[in-house]
């Protein structure tokens, strides 16, 4: 999937895939991670997901990546924030109240971007990928982040004819192979969660379920 697909949906706004609420999911399995309120957390892919400031609530410094600097500005502005702005390698970092955006390409982080990151939380990334990405993304997140970072994984599973992505369809047979052998992987929940997306049954979904994981690095 090229660049230009996600930055030509932020620019006509076809941002079905946002949230305009907290992620219920994010709320109810955080603790999970058994984190300190002062970690870093890693929201890649964030667009401008509410998520962040839910984080940040939480006490934890906030970083996240993102390809589309209408997804950035929007995010500072609609939460009200005047952020500070300066460049960074390839990136544009924009900071306010301890959360920072780098606008760019996830693949050009490296590992001082990530080098005090204590979680990773990805509600929208790897759904986001179609098949042949999805490897390609696991494996350069895991060479950037520091050994023992947890993950809480949020994935959509249904029948994948039914429904171009993206969403994508992500199973757990598929969550195991990507990440077996490169850390821990703990099922934390399931949920059938069609009736409260009814977005996707119009788009022919019959079933949906989200599967939510915690992984942790070796």
């Amino acid at each position: 999937m090229e660049k230009s697909f996600w930055l030509e949906r932020w620019e006509r706004q076809e941002i079905g895939f946002h949230q305009d609420e907290i992620n219920p999911f994010l709320a109810q399995h955080w603790q999970e991670l058994q984190l300190a309120r002062n970690a870093k957390v890693f929201v890649p892919l964030c667009g401008k997901s509410m998520d962040m400031l839910w984080l940040r609530k939480q006490g934890h410094t906030v970083l996240g990546v993102e390809l589309s600097s209408i997804a950035v500005q929007a995010f500072f502005r609609e939460n009200g924030y005047m952020p500070i702005q300066t460049e960074k390698g390839n990136f544009e970092c924009f900071e306010a109240d301890n959360i920072r955006i780098l606008c760019g390409d996830f693949f050009d982080l490296g590992k001082d971007d990530l080098k005090d990151v204590g979680a990773v939380y990805d509600r929208a990334s790897l759904v986001a990928l179609p098949p042949e990405m999805r490897e390609r993304y696991v494996r350069h997140l895991l060479s950037i982040l520091p050994p023992a970072t947890r993950i809480l994984l949020l994935s959509f599973d249904y029948h994948q004819p039914e429904m171009p992505g993206p969403p994508f369809a992500v199973s757990i047979e598929e969550v195991e192979s990507l990440y077996q052998g490169r850390a821990s992987i703990r099922l934390l929940a399931q949920h059938d969660t069609l009736d409260k997306n009814s977005r996707f049954r119009e788009r022919g979904l019959s079933q949906l379920q989200e599967n939510i994981f915690l992984l942790t690095l070796k």
